[in-house]
């Protein structure tokens, strides 16, 4: 069995808690690693790495910052292929879908390559007589971010890119389950020539985890995960001085009026709800049918469903593969029969779904919930699997109030032909992240990722410019330079005359 290593200092460093914790194929359900839990001497050989490195660091010029990450990004697209070898292999994501995440996260490292303009201030001449003010932005010193399994390689790289482009240095504890992506994003960095501790990567529990949190030589904590945790990092984290920024979970709302393109729409929900087996924090959890769309709707989406092929990650023709241990398959199973139990129509289960030849994998197949209401479980959690709950309901009003009702806002869409309908949805949904006619509204690199309410706690979005204002802060400096003719004393308050 492999045995996996952190990354300190430039270098790969063998763990020494003698705690590991199992990496499986989930295809396979076989265990072929194991990776070090670090202890808290661990991290703080990790902190303290950052924290030497970036006394140099901080202060290097723009031009050397950016040129290592133009190699970087270029080692990156060179090597997306073996990264998304690695994702497969650990999440159980299709490869292309893998792929994909390589490519998202590549779009916040070409975004930091171009960090001078980002990193820009502002001049103000002559506030008063011979003063001038200007406004900079510096970076904070050691950060830190704490990723989740779904996407073990586009958030690591929604993180660090743009912190070590701002002049900080990086802490990376990366989901326990699938840590070889974030080793190797670490091992490519070196090789594009980023100095030694400017990026870390410690694997972990919750062990290192609280000593992220408390480590008082790390400025600011990034985290992506469920709505619990994020709860419990921004609190812990901002407790302890820190600036965080927590994305937590989401019930993501598909709303489809009666005048929308169903084809469109069965297919967008198909992508949206069974994509990446339904491990999204922006995945399509809920439809909400207005009128007498759903029948026709429902008929569309399992028609499309039944033809969908499940299957190991690495082989060419899966369209989706399993779920990440088998302790969530049977949690996500338990939601479809308790669904049933609760009132809703199963129109189709997936939860009998197995691979032959692949048995002991983690498999579910697509479920499909109709007739759901919101005091239903399905309805009322964050399932995280392939399972699309439909709600009926009789008017665009209802819809909007049910919608709205959510304690989560991450991610929404509507289907309308009606553009005044979509431009309404726009303005009265309570979410961060709006799409007309697109099921996933994951914005481009250079507008920021967030959600509203529980699913997000903190001031400040993921990259875009939030991010960069997140990993930097403003300084404000007041000059004077003395004309060689002025001289005296004058005790008066200065005036703008």
């Amino acid at each position: 069995m492999k045995t996996l290593s952190h990354w300190i200092g430039g270098k790969p460093v063998e763990g020494i808690s003698g705690n590991f914790g199992p990496v499986y194929n989930p295809a396979t359900g076989a265990q072929g690693k194991q990776v070090p839990f670090a202890s808290v001497d661990e991290v703080d050989s990790a902190v303290a790495a950052a924290k030497a490195a970036h006394a140099t660091w901080g202060t290097s010029s723009l031009a050397k910052r950016t040129s290592i990450l133009f190699r970087y990004r270029e080692l990156v697209d060179a090597h997306r292929e073996e990264i998304a070898k690695l994702i497969t292999a650990e999440h159980g994501k299709v490869h292309s879908d893998a792929l994909g995440e390589v490519a998202r996260g590549l779009e916040i490292v070409e975004l930091a390559c171009g960090i001078s303009e980002k990193l820009k201030g502002e001049l103000s001449t002559q506030v008063s007589t011979r003063v001038d003010v200007s406004s900079v932005r510096q970076s904070l010193g050691v950060v830190a971010g704490i990723t989740p399994f779904n996407f073990p390689a586009m958030v690591p790289m929604w993180m660090f890119p743009i912190a070590v482009a701002c002049g900080n240095t990086f802490v990376l504890k990366p989901s326990e389950k699938v840590p070889s992506a974030a080793f190797k994003l670490a091992e490519l960095a070196a090789e594009a020539g980023l100095p030694d501790g400017v990026l870390n990567v410690v694997n972990g529990d919750k062990t290192a985890v609280d000593r992220i949190l408390e480590h008082p030589d790390i400025a600011a904590v990034s985290f992506v995960g469920s709505t619990p945790i994020a709860k419990y990092i921004h609190t812990t984290g901002t407790a302890n001085g820190k600036r965080v920024q927590a994305l937590g979970g989401a019930k993501n709302h598909m709303l489809v009026l009666p005048d929308a393109d169903l084809d469109l729409a069965a297919d967008s929900a198909i992508n949206a709800a069974y994509g990446s087996a339904g491990e999204r924090c922006m995945a399509i959890s809920v439809v909400v049918a207005v009128g007498d769309t759903a029948d026709p709707l429902i008929e569309k989406i399992k028609e499309r469903a039944g033809k969908l092929t499940i299957g190991p990650g690495d082989d060419p023709a899966s369209e989706m593969g399993p779920l990440i241990t088998k302790v969530h398959r049977d949690k996500v199973a338990s939601y479809v029969t308790g669904a049933g139990a609760q009132g809703a129509t199963v129109a189709l289960d997936g939860t009998g779904f197995t691979v032959e030849g692949h048995e002991d994998g983690h498999w579910i197949g697509v479920s499909l919930l109709d007739n759901v209401t919101p005091e239903m479980d399905c309805y009322r959690d964050e399932i995280f699997g392939p399972v699309l709950s439909v709600v009926r309901v009789d008017t665009y009003d209802e819809a909007i109030a049910l919608m709205n009702n959510s304690p989560w806002g991450n991610g929404t869409a509507i289907f309308t032909r009606d553009g005044g309908a979509a431009r309404r949805f726009q303005l009265e949904v309570e979410a961060g992240m709006v799409g007309v006619n697109v099921p996933i509204p994951v914005p481009v690199g250079y507008h920021s990722f967030g959600g509203w309410k529980d699913s997000l706690f903190g001031d400040h979005h993921i990259y875009g410019n939030d991010g960069v204002h997140f990993y930097t802060r403003g300084k404000v400096v007041t000059t004077r330079w003395p004309d060689p003719s002025d001289g005296g004393i004058n005790l008066g308050f200065p005036s703008n005359s």
